[in-house]
């Protein structure tokens, strides 16, 4: 701690120094932040540290071209849009000029190595490539028959109980366990672990969630050259995310071990058989599950609690659901399709809380985006899925609002067509040649999901204020969301 300190004091001498010159060196813009020489707005940034989603969204609502210029001492400038022609040059058009980059790999590194969320070039062509296989219209069929086995005997075997019993519990934290254990069976094909949310949870998943939050806090850090030197000390957080890491690699390592004895059709045996080392399954295998364990769950969970002050919309919702149900016997690859206002219902919650609220990129040269916005080499360029939920010129007055009808060219009582939506405005999935290859997938799951539960359950949020908003490698609420569930047909 007291070279830590040593390290700082200069720095807070300067920060004195220069408030106390007074407001003469403050530039004003109305569209950035108020900005200092040397430090630049690391004061402002600092003072908004712990809503950063909020704060660039105010800072781009001022701003004519939706972009604003973000410089602070010990940090690269920041380009962050909201702007879709600029989303469409970052992700598409200039795709080449804006990679990753090594000051991405270097925030994500130490936890997911060489995966296929933390790398560029031939060795993101290649893991993609890889990948494809478990997104074709036939893996998602059988992907179906797996979530119909385990939401019918797991998910919905415990909300059984819990509507008999009566008693509160995390729906956050019980949705979170069944996609972990999705991932794990669909692409691991290891053992699924308790769904029950008072349950401890296991070595591999507490890792993984220390490993995942440490690695986000880097990325938000006001001063960067602080957990650099964290690291090289091995202290605090960074001490933490070394003995995390090292847990999900034994982990890893270890089912990797076991699926070279067993090899099955999972995508595991598949990178496997594929002749990949241990390392670079080892980094694949973490990405993947990093991508499954959250998002998807973080979605429906907001939906549940947005529908619990929406009882028309969820009295809609079942109404469509249990027609669907009533004409198909069941939902498959196909009838869950026909579930218009859920999928609407989704990309609402998408819209305004959207799993990954920011990714950035890093400028390989000079560039300038199309709203006229200079770019230099080396900066990093963040899109912003979150603030562009909330831009009144993409979605109009009512953009606080929850209205899932937003979605449909057209609607009455008997049919919804579903617009068609550029992905560039709503970029919740990426998209360019870095489109998520597993949006389909996400889909299908989150409407089997909410359509079971919602054709069975009641869910009664208990002494929930407004969520709060967690942005972390993927986003979530804040202390979960605690429920009783109840029979819809009234009993236990």
């Amino acid at each position: 701690m007291e070279a830590l300190t040593l390290v700082l004091l200069p720095f807070l001498f300067l920060v004195v120094w220069i408030l106390s010159t007074g407001k003469s060196l403050c530039v004003r813009n109305s569209i950035t932040p108020k900005t200092y020489p040397v430090i630049g707005c690391l004061l402002s940034f600092y003072t908004n540290r712990n809503r950063l989603l909020d704060w660039y969204t105010e800072l781009l609502t001022e701003s004519r071209s939706g972009t604003v210029i973000i410089n602070r001492l010990a940090a690269r400038r920041t380009v962050v849009t909201a702007n879709p022609s600029n989303v469409e040059y970052i992700l598409k058009t200039n795709f080449d000029n804006y990679p990753k980059g090594k000051p991405f790999t270097e925030i994500l590194g130490d936890f997911l190595g060489g995966g296929i969320f933390n790398v560029d070039g031939k060795l993101w062509v290649k893991q993609r490539r890889l990948a494809t296989h478990d997104f074709t219209p036939r893996s998602l069929r059988e992907y179906v028959d797996v979530l119909r086995n385990e939401v019918e005997d797991e998910l919905l075997s415990f909300l059984d109980a819990a509507a008999q019993d009566y008693q509160p519990f995390d729906l956050q934290e019980l949705l979170r366990r069944f996609t972990f254990n999705i991932v794990c069976i669909v692409f691991l094909g290891i053992d699924r672990c308790s769904l029950n949310p008072s349950s401890p949870v296991s070595e591999f998943d507490r890792a993984f969630q220390t490993a995942a939050a440490v690695s986000a806090g880097r990325g938000s850090a006001p001063l960067s050259f602080v957990w650099k030197l964290k690291r090289l000390v091995g202290f605090g957080s960074e001490k933490d995310l070394r003995h995390a890491v090292q847990k999900v690699h034994s982990c890893v390592n270890e089912i990797i071990r076991d699926k070279k004895i067993n090899t099955k059709s999972d995508f595991l045996s598949r990178l496997i058989v594929a002749g990949e080392s241990d390392e670079a399954v080892r980094d694949m295998v973490i990405s993947v599950v990093m991508a499954g364990r959250d998002t998807t769950s973080a979605v429906t969970t907001r939906l549940f609690s947005l529908i619990s002050s929406h009882k028309t919309t969820e009295c809609e919702l079942v109404n469509e659901i249990r027609s669907v149900k009533d004409i198909t016997g069941g939902f498959d690859y196909e009838s869950l399709k026909k579930l218009s206002l859920l999928k609407a219902c989704l990309c609402e919650v998408m819209r305004l809380y959207p799993p990954v609220p920011w990714d950035s990129k890093h400028a390989l040269t000079d560039d300038r985006l199309p709203d006229g916005t200079p770019v230099r080499a080396g900066d990093r360029v963040t899109y912003f899925p979150y603030g562009m939920g909330r831009m009144e010129e993409l979605w109009g007055k009512d953009l606080d609002e929850f209205k899932p009808n937003r979605w449909f060219e057209s609607y009455d009582h008997k049919t919804r067509v579903l617009k068609k939506v550029n992905p560039f405005k709503f970029p919740v999935f990426q998209a360019g040649p870095r489109v998520c290859l597993g949006e389909e997938m996400a889909y299908l799951q989150m409407k089997y999901v909410v359509a079971s539960m919602l054709h069975r359950f009641q869910f009664e949020p208990i002494g929930m204020d407004k969520p709060v908003f967690v942005p972390m490698l993927t986003a979530h609420m804040a202390g979960g969301m605690r429920v009783r569930v109840s029979r819809r047909d009234g009993s236990r």
